[in-house]
C-alpha cells in the first residue's frame, strides 16, 4: 500500500472488520467513563496491529493511546466512544428502545471512534509500507460526552508533542469545518440550610431549595445582559424530599457556556455570585463543586482545506433506494421545521453558486451525498467539545460526514437508528479515507505543517493554552465490572 488509492482500496477491502466494530460498540452502548469494552475493543486490535498501546492517559480508566513509529512528525488521530444515557434505540426506523431508559450511541460515536481508528490504520501500514518516517497516535478518548475527557488528557500533556491532528464528526453533510465552538464550565451548586415541618414551623427552617429557586431567578435575569454566544443551561438535581419539610439540601447542576476564555470566566464569576447572593437571602450555606471544563475550538483552516482536496480524490458518497427510504422515514418521525431548520443552515452558508444552486434543487432530502467545501469560516457554534482543548494545543482540523438524515438534531433516538445502519457505515467510511489522505500529504510534505503551525501560532499568540480545570478536579473512577 504506497500510492492514495491503494489506500481508498486498502479501507473498502477491509471495511466489514470496522463496520463489526462499529456495530458492536452500538451494542455495547457504555456510557462516560465505564466504556470498558468498548475501549479494550479497540485497543485489542490496535495492538495486533503492532501499535504500543499505554492506558489511563490523565487519569481516565477508559482512556489510552496507541502509538506506531518513531521520529518527527507525529500526527494524532482522535477517536470516541461513548453513549449517552435514555437513547436506546433499535435499528428501525421509526421509535422503537431496545430497553426504555438505557444508553444508546445517539451521537454516533461508535462510528466516530472506529472511523478515526481505520484512518489511523491506514495510515500506519502507509508508514510502514513506503518507509516513511514519522510517528502514528491513536487517542481512545472517553467521556466527550460529558465535555472533558480530552482536557484531563490535555492537563497531563497529551497531545504536547502533536505536530497536527484529525477527527470527524459523524453528521448530514461532508465538510471539514472552519467554524469554532464555545467553552463550557461544568458546576454543581450545592446549597444547605436547616430542616422544619412545613406546615407547623415553617419560620424553623432554612430552605435549600429557595435558595436553589432564588438562584436560577437571578440567572435567567441575567440572560439579558450576556453576548449572544454565552449559553448558560440548568437542571436541579435535588430539591428536596417530602413537600411538607423544608429542604435542608438542595443542588443546581449548571453548564455555562462562552466563546472567549475571558468571558467564560466573567460570565461564571457572575453565575458565583448570584449564588452567593441567593445564599445569603435564604441564610443558608453554599458549596460549589466544580465538576469539569473545555476550551473553545480553533479549527485550523490549513487542514481544513487539505481534507477538502482530499475529500475531492475520494469522490462523493453514494447511497441507494433502501438507504435513502430509510433515512426520509427517520425523517418524517421528526417536525417539519428540523429539515427546515437544516436547510436554513445550509444557505447561509458561504457557498459556491454550484452549491447554493444544488442545495436549493435538493432541498427536503433525506441524505446529501456530495462533498463541499468548508463553507462555515467566522461561524460560532454554541455548543461544546472537548476537542476544544486540543486545538489550543495543536493545529487540528475537525471533519463532518453524512451519517445521518438531514432532519436530525443529534442526542436523538434517530441519530441511534442511523449509527447502527449502513448509512452510518457509509459516513464512518467516508471519514476514514479523508482523514487518512490528508495525514498522508502531512507526511509527504511537510509545508502543509509549516502553514497550519504558522496559521495555529498566529491564532494562539495572545492567548496561550491554559488547562480550565482546576488542579483539585479529578476524573471520577468507577468499578470495572469485566475484570
Amino acid at each position: 500500500m504506497q500510492t492514495k488509492q491503494e489506500i481508498i482500496q486498502w479501507l473498502e477491502q477491509n471495511r466489514s472488520d470496522f463496520i463489526d466494530m462499529a456495530d458492536r460498540i452500538w451494542e455495547y452502548a457504555e456510557i462516560s467513563h465505564r466504556e470498558f469494552k468498548s475501549s479494550k475493543l479497540q485497543a485489542d486490535y490496535l495492538e495486533k496491529e503492532g501499535f504500543k498501546i499505554e492506558w489511563e492517559i490523565g487519569g481516565l480508566q477508559t482512556a489510552f493511546t496507541a502509538v506506531w513509529g518513531s521520529g518527527k512528525p507525529v500526527i494524532g488521530f482522535l477517536g470516541e466512544y461513548d453513549a449517552l444515557e435514555g437513547l436506546s434505540q433499535k435499528r428501525l426506523p421509526v421509535k422503537e428502545p431496545i430497553q426504555e431508559g438505557a444508553p444508546g450511541h445517539g451521537c454516533g460515536h461508535n462510528l466516530l471512534g472506529t472511523g478515526v481508528l481505520a484512518s489511523t490504520v491506514a495510515v500506519k501500514r502507509w508508514l510502514e509500507n513506503t518507509g516513511t518516517q514519522g510517528t502514528v497516535r491513536y487517542y481512545g478518548c472517553p467521556a466527550e460526552e460529558n465535555t472533558y475527557g480530552k482536557t484531563f488528557m490535555a492537563r497531563a500533556g497529551a497531545f504536547n508533542d502533536l505536530d497536527a491532528a484529525f477527527n470527524y464528526h459523524p453528521g448530514s453533510i461532508n465538510m471539514a469545518s472552519k467554524s469554532s465552538a464555545v467553552g463550557v464550565n461544568d458546576i454543581k451548586f450545592r446549597f444547605f440550610g436547616r430542616t422544619a415541618h412545613a406546615g407547623g414551623s415553617p419560620h424553623l427552617g432554612r430552605s435549600a431549595l429557595d435558595a436553589v429557586e432564588l438562584m436560577n431567578v437571578g440567572v435567567n435575569y441575567l440572560r439579558e445582559h450576556v453576548t449572544s454566544n454565552v449559553r448558560i443551561h440548568y437542571a436541579i438535581t435535588h430539591g428536596g424530599d417530602l413537600p411538607n419539610v423544608v429542604p435542608a439540601e438542595a443542588e443546581v447542576w449548571y453548564f455555562i457556556r462562552a466563546h472567549k476564555p475571558q468571558e467564560l470566566e466573567e460570565v461564571t464569576n457572575r453565575v458565583r455570585k448570584i449564588a452567593e447572593g441567593a445564599a445569603m437571602m435564604t441564610e443558608t450555606r453554599l458549596e460549589e463543586h466544580f465538576r469539569s471544563a473545555c476550551s473553545a475550538v480553533l479549527s485550523n483552516h490549513t487542514l481544513a482545506d487539505l481534507q477538502y482536496e482530499a475529500m475531492k480524490l475520494v469522490g462523493p458518497m453514494e447511497f441507494t433506494a433502501e438507504e435513502i427510504a430509510y433515512a426520509e422515514k427517520i425523517n418524517s418521525g421528526y417536525p417539519a421545521e428540523n429539515l427546515e431548520a437544516f436547510y436554513t443552515m445550509a444557505r447561509e452558508f458561504k457557498s459556491p453558486p454550484e452549491v447554493a444552486k444544488f442545495l436549493e434543487e435538493n432541498y427536503g432530502a433525506a441524505l446529501i451525498a456530495i462533498n463541499l467545501p468548508p463553507l462555515d469560516e467566522g461561524k460560532i457554534e454554541t455548543g461544546s467539545t472537548d476537542v476544544g482543548d486540543v486545538s489550543q494545543i495543536t493545529p487540528i482540523s475537525m471533519l463532518n460526514t453524512a451519517c445521518f438524515p438531514t432532519a436530525l438534531s443529534g442526542h436523538c433516538w434517530g441519530t441511534v437508528a442511523a449509527s447502527g445502519s449502513s448509512i452510518g457505515h457509509k459516513g464512518m467510511m467516508h471519514a476514514a479515507k479523508i482523514m487518512a489522505l490528508a495525514a498522508v500529504d502531512c507526511f509527504t510534505n511537510p509545508e502543509h505543517l509549516h502553514k497550519a503551525r504558522a496559521e495555529f501560532e498566529k491564532a494562539t499568540k495572545d492567548y496561550p493554552y491554559r488547562s480550565p480545570l482546576p488542579a483539585y478536579v479529578q476524573p471520577p473512577r468507577y468499578p470495572n465490572p469485566y475484570k
